[in-house]
């Protein structure tokens, strides 16, 4: 896939939720259902083991950014595309 764009809820940010950037990310449940604006939910685990949980939205605006995004990127969607036509 590629990089997915994400945002803190309203009234979150790295502070409110503990994070310091030494975590390990994984996203939960990010599958071919991604559609633009969906919730997310983050799982950090830090330097110590211990797991965290909180929700972000996906900054995946459009349809196609969705597309993009599970081709691997824009230029893999636009040669995926060349090679069906």
């Amino acid at each position: 896939m590629g990089i997915l764009p994400l945002e803190y809820l309203p009234g979150q940010n790295a502070a409110s939720l503990g994070l310091t950037g030494r975590e390990t990310f994984n996203l939960l449940g990010l599958d071919e259902d991604l559609s633009p604006g969906m919730k997310i939910t983050v799982q950090t685990v830090d330097e110590t083991g211990t797991a965290k949980e909180f929700t972000a939205i996906s900054r995946m605006d459009t349809p196609i950014e969705v597309e993009y995004y599970l081709n691997g990127g824009i230029l893999h969607q636009r040669l995926r595309s060349l090679l069906k036509s």
